[in-house]
């Protein structure tokens, strides 16, 4: 499999107004290559960035320097520089974000959120509606919360929305922050198994794992920060 992600002399730093213009460095010249199939992590010590790479890789943080470049189809396109209407064009194509928040519309139904990305693709919504159920089902969201807006569940049926949105489409590259944290045994291991799946269908992932034995599990090498 060849690199679907490359990260080539990536720098970030923070400006913090508010605390005399100190100036923080996240990490400098970093480089990495991530490829189709393939399931890497994210290490270091806490406060290095783990989550800020994510974020640069999503598009959400600028980096002060350097590229990240993503392939979409035949094209390679550097998020670093790329304009706001691409980087959204990748966010609902090709890269993918399970974060540790929910963040929703009020009243909309917990299996809609699930839905949407599926349908922003132009698949059917009775079609994208039977795979975000199951998605809620797999991951113990029961069928009476379905219809709900999943603002008034709890912080762990919350998560479990979340991380079914995340993988209900398919996305070339996907970015997991967490997206164990805080779940029970159960719901851990139904979420690496997702993570599996989306490795043998040919996503190239790239996580932030709190817990070291589900690291090891779920990624083959890491990207180590700090």
């Amino acid at each position: 499999m060849s690199a679907v992600l490359k990260i080539e002399n990536l720098s970030k730093s923070f400006l913090l107004h508010q605390q005399a213009g100190a100036l923080i460095s996240v990490f400098d010249n970093l480089n990495a290559e991530v490829k189709a199939g393939e399931a890497v992590a994210v290490t270091g010590p806490s406060g290095r960035g783990k989550s800020s790479l994510l974020k640069l890789i999503y598009g959400t943080y600028r980096a002060n320097s350097g590229s990240i470049r993503v392939q979409s189809g035949v094209a390679w396109t550097d998020v670093v520089t790329a304009a706001p209407r691409d980087v959204i064009d990748l966010r609902r194509n090709v890269i993918g974000y399970v974060t540790q928040f929910l963040r929703v519309i009020p009243r909309v139904p917990a299996e809609m959120v699930v839905a949407e990305p599926m349908m922003d693709r132009g698949i059917a919504p009775d079609q994208a509606l039977t795979r975000a159920r199951m998605l809620l089902e797999r991951l113990n969201i029961s069928k009476r919360l379905w219809h709900l807006s999943p603002m008034t569940f709890s912080g762990g049926e919350q998560q479990r929305v979340n991380i079914a949105r995340g993988f209900a489409a398919h996305f070339p590259i996907l970015l997991l922050d967490e997206p164990t944290a805080s779940l029970d045994t159960e719901n851990r291991n139904r979420v690496l198994e997702l993570v599996a799946e989306a490795q043998g269908q040919g996503s190239a992932i790239v996580a932030v794992f709190h817990d070291e034995q589900e690291r090891l599990r779920a990624c083959s090498r890491s990207i180590k920060l700090g």
